[in-house]
């Protein structure tokens, strides 16, 4: 039951992710509501093409709820993401003892996807070989599940998508141009954030309402920092928007967001230098007060973790650091002596960024990879001025 729920509770989160995706009153939105008015309802193949980020599988699931097939399953699946080996199984399902560890029937994407739609996400990097076996499907609407002796008839709308420039591919010899024709039936651009500026403050307060904690109000930006965000180029686009949001809904939880007050790791790079600029020229007393909202700093005193938010007097005879100054090799104490503190805090920092870079920038990772509670490593890596994803 509570699996059930909470499938309840992803489906309605994706929904409404899906209607972000036509928020915004630029030609470009409106001109992409109309186009995918037009054609939910139809059986024909789609071809989503954009640069990574830009809302391809938003699209995707805005048609598929758009269209008849809504009382269907929607199918996402990753191409690049499965190894060229397993995806066979993964599209057309597999039965019993066909290979090894094949130990259970298994029904593919493609038969669950039946009476719905099926998302074949990052379709440029698939083999030739599944291209072939794709190419088929798509003309006969029957797939050979591994090992089975009977095909099964399908009936599934296919939406794919892809970054690549499939044309570009196709004269490199790694996409077959029969497939790109199969599948560019019905062509569409996700364009880049950068092209559709005007839109960017309405997917800020959107996204803020997404993501905001409890009962408590969304995030809201100084009028200085909205118009840095609109005039920032996006390179990662609306997902880049989305885990920037996420990210300040988290840490500061109801509150109006001021430039100059947010932490410069917090920020993408090229907000650094207009932070700077407005520091310079206002100074830090102009800017807004802002504080670690209570509900995280309830959340931070439940795991006893507030301790790393307040000066603490130091024990003189700590364990851990005996411990961790052995694991150092016991460096030798200089004639001069040195400071405890900050040989500690340099061999803690030195950690937190190899965690960091191990975990490629993913504060969730870092923190498991390193036993810590989430917003404490958050503490750590604004104290040390690191950099995360």
């Amino acid at each position: 039951m509570a699996t059930c729920q909470q499938h309840g509770i992803s489906d309605n989160r994706q929904r409404m992710k899906s209607q972000s995706f036509f928020i915004g009153t630029s030609p470009i939105a409106q001109a992409l509501r109309r186009l995918v008015s037009t054609i939910a309802n139809s059986n024909a193949t789609v071809l989503i093409t954009g640069e990574s980020g830009t809302g391809k599988e938003l699209l995707a699931r805005s048609l598929h709820e758009q269209s008849d097939r809504v009382g269907g399953a929607f199918v996402p699946i990753n191409c690049s993401a499965i190894p060229k080996e397993l995806l066979e199984s993964e599209l057309f399902g597999h039965r019993k003892g066909s290979f090894t560890g094949a130990v259970a029937d298994r029904i593919g994407r493609f038969e669950l996807a039946h009476g719905g739609t099926i998302f074949l996400d990052e379709i440029g990097d698939m083999s030739l070989d599944m291209q072939v076996k794709l190419l088929r499907v798509l003309q006969e609407r029957l797939i050979d599940p591994v090992g089975a002796t009977r095909q099964v008839s399908i009936d599934v709308r296919v939406i794919a998508a892809t970054h690549r420039d499939l044309e570009a591919e196709i004269q490199a010899g790694r996409f077959r141009e029969d497939l790109y024709y199969r599948l560019n039936v019905l062509p569409v651009v996700t364009p880049p954030l950068r092209e559709r500026k005007e839109d960017i403050p309405e997917l800020l307060r959107f996204y803020a309402t997404h993501y905001k904690l409890g009962h408590t109000q969304a995030v809201r930006f100084s009028s200085e920092f909205l118009q840095a965000l609109v005039d920032y180029p996006w390179p990662g686009n609306v997902r880049e928007l989305c885990n920037l949001i996420d990210r300040f809904s988290t840490l500061y939880a109801g509150q109006e967001l001021d430039l100059r007050a947010i932490p410069s790791n917090l920020l993408p790079k090229a907000l650094v230098p207009i932070q700077a600029e407005l520091l310079a020229r206002s100074g830090p007393a102009a800017m807004q007060e802002m504080n670690m909202p209570p509900e995280v700093l309830a959340e931070m005193q439940a795991a006893g973790s507030t301790h790393d938010m307040v000066d603490q007097p130091e024990p003189q005879d700590n364990e851990i650091e005996s411990i961790i100054m052995l694991a150092q090799g016991m460096p030798h104490l200089p004639p001069e002596g040195l400071s405890l503190k900050d040989r500690l805090a340099e061999i803690e920092r030195n950690i937190i960024e190899q965690a960091l870079e191990r975990s490629q920038g993913n504060v969730s990772r870092t923190a498991k990879l390193l036993n810590l509670q989430r917003t404490t490593l958050i503490e750590k890596i604004n104290k040390y001025e690191l950099r995360t994803a």
